[in-house]
């Protein structure tokens, strides 16, 4: 089958842009063809010219090797839009989708994200087809997947965003979901809500496929002392984040739990990038336990994963949580606010600890303490942890997805 896999744009760190480019390699590994379609930009940077991508009479550029996702890939026209901000916004949309069917055969689209309008413009080319096809024109039959990702506009948002995130999903996902054969949902809690707005639960497919087989065999192979070196880590133990620096994800939190926890042996580590990077940097001054990461390789991410005694995770508001999965199957148990699916991902006191939200600070730190404390609790729950990570590999999730796609 021809399998188009479809993200606003291309991030080093951001889930959902990570899933669908790795979802598109599996595709082309269980022998598929497979092309990863995304707007112009990496991480909000351009990676394609707009003047050659507005001068392409297909309405794309493609890759066989993208320069940063590392796979097959589509770059479509697009934008970066003020309103609301941070978000891509793919032009004429339709257009491509159309010309894509014509030159390549779209067999399977799968669409991630929302608060985008690729998920709207999918939607109406899918009903468009079918329209078609029951007209009795001759159309190649495609299967329309959408996966969301999709979590409540949670409070920490700036009022603006929050309430136009509520109009999105009142207005352009019920369409969506309507419109889409299946819709792929990552926890419980998302297959319920997703149904309450119209997708009906003959659509719902849990879709547990979000650990990357590679990712999980970088895990197992990594040494501890690749990530220690290059941080010049002092202390003996280590708790991480890994992730967007944004407000959502809230890692100034990790700052406050480092302070609390300061002198006790326990460096914490903060990878990634975004928004909130300065701060962090400014704030992190006189932490002498506190190390900035920035974004790591591939490599020095599983080190850092081996080298962890826990990931901390204090979000506002969590789909899942791609790398809380990835520290599990290293053994590294999760000390998390519980939001939305971590709540069902994380099982407290089994492979990791809930504390009361985001800003439970002070049960954070006592959680981290017990885990540095008590060596038996810490290998219990990851051991724990890693047989719950067993259960998402992509490899088997993506087979399964594809083969019941089948238009």
């Amino acid at each position: 089958m021809n399998v188009f896999v479809v993200a606003p744009q291309t991030s080093s760190y951001r889930g959902p842009e990570l899933t669908a480019a790795r979802l598109a390699k599996w595709a082309a590994r269980l022998g598929h063809k497979a092309w990863l379609v995304a707007g112009a930009f990496h991480d909000w940077e351009p990676v394609v010219p707009e003047r050659d991508l507005a001068r392409s009479l297909s309405g794309y550029v493609a890759f066989e090797r993208d320069p940063k996702a590392g796979v097959p890939s589509l770059r479509i026209l697009s934008s970066r839009s003020a309103i609301p901000a941070r978000r891509i916004a793919a032009r004429d949309f339709f257009s491509a989708l159309r010309r894509m069917d014509e030159e390549l055969g779209v067999d399977v689209l799968l669409v991630h994200s929302t608060f985008w309008n690729g998920p709207e413009e999918a939607a109406r080319w899918a009903r468009w087809k079918r329209d078609l096809a029951s007209i009795g024109e001759e159309v190649r039959p495609t299967s329309f997947l959408y996966m969301p990702h999709y979590r409540p506009p949670e409070p920490g948002l700036s009022p603006v965003e929050r309430t136009l995130r509520m109009a999105w999903n009142a207005t352009a996902l019920p369409q969506i979901l309507q419109a889409a054969g299946r819709v792929l949902c990552v926890s419980p809690p998302e297959c319920d809500e997703l149904a309450s707005m119209g997708a009906g639960g003959e659509k719902i497919v849990h879709f547990k496929g979000l650990l990357d087989d590679d990712v999980a065999g970088a895990i197992d192979r990594a040494s501890p002392d690749l990530v220690r070196d290059r941080l010049k880590i002092r202390e003996d133990l280590v708790v991480s984040y890994l992730g967007p620096l944004e407000p959502r994800k809230n890692p100034l939190a990790v700052l406050q739990i480092a302070k609390r926890l300061a002198g006790r042996g326990i460096a914490f580590v903060i990878a990634g990038a975004g928004e909130e990077a300065e701060r962090l940097r400014r704030e992190a001054r006189g932490l002498p336990n506190v190390y900035l990461a920035g974004l790591l390789s591939e490599e020095e991410k599983a080190s850092l994963v081996r080298a962890s005694l826990a990931n901390v995770i204090l979000s506002r508001s969590e789909g899942l949580g791609i790398a809380q999965l990835e520290f599990m199957y290293g053994g590294v148990p999760v000390v998390t606010s519980a939001s939305y699916g971590q709540r069902w991902l994380v099982r407290d006191g089994v492979d990791g600890v809930h504390v009361s939200g985001p800003d439970d600070v002070e049960g954070a730190a006592r959680a981290i303490e017990a885990l540095a404390r008590d060596d038996s609790l810490r290998e219990s729950l990851g051991r724990n942890a890693r047989e719950r990570a067993r259960e998402f590999l992509m490899s088997r999730g993506v087979a399964e997805l594809l083969e019941a796609a089948r238009p």
